[in-house]
């Protein structure tokens, strides 16, 4: 099984992200991620999914998504090279003696500490799924008290629109 991520470009309706996620549920496809956020086109927002399957299965989604009237355009940017993010907020148990160390991870990650508190900080990390995954790892010993995680985003790299 291949990751596809998905751009998909839709009418900013209520509803529609309703419809697009239930068409992947009735079709047994499982979402790794969705991101949903304006386009540079006014009235339309830009859909980025993520699920995993082979192509037989991503020619079907893409069919579907085509019969959905809000339904614009339907890109699979993992066939192309792209550029993908995800952004994470990690509130790590650090009180002031192990503080040193967790700074230690964050500044090898070029994250950023975006919150102190008496005995935890919150870190910022932007990147590709595998290093928020590697720093997750990396912080666990500390004690992760909460995480959040958004999809990913991507886009074609150059000037492939």
């Amino acid at each position: 099984m291949k990751k596809h991520t998905l751009a998909i470009l839709v009418n900013d309706q209520p509803g529609v992200l309703q419809r697009v996620s239930g068409l992947f549920g009735r079709r047994g496809f499982n979402i790794e991620s969705i991101t949903v956020g304006s386009s540079e086109e006014p009235g339309l927002s830009r859909m980025v999914i993520v699920t995993s399957g082979d192509d037989n299965m991503l020619e079907q989604i893409t069919k579907q998504l085509y019969k959905l009237i809000d339904v614009i355009k339907v890109v699979d940017v993992s066939s192309s090279p792209m550029v993908a993010r995800e952004l994470a907020l990690i509130k790590v148990g650090a009180e002031p003696a192990a503080r040193p160390e967790v700074l230690g991870v964050v500044e090898t990650f070029r994250a950023a500490v975006v919150d102190i508190g008496p005995s935890s900080l919150i870190v910022q990390v932007v990147g590709d799924t595998e290093k928020i995954d590697a720093m997750i790892e990396l912080l666990k010993p500390y004690g992760i008290r909460e995480l959040s995680r958004t999809g990913v985003t991507a886009m074609v790299r150059g000037s492939v629109k």
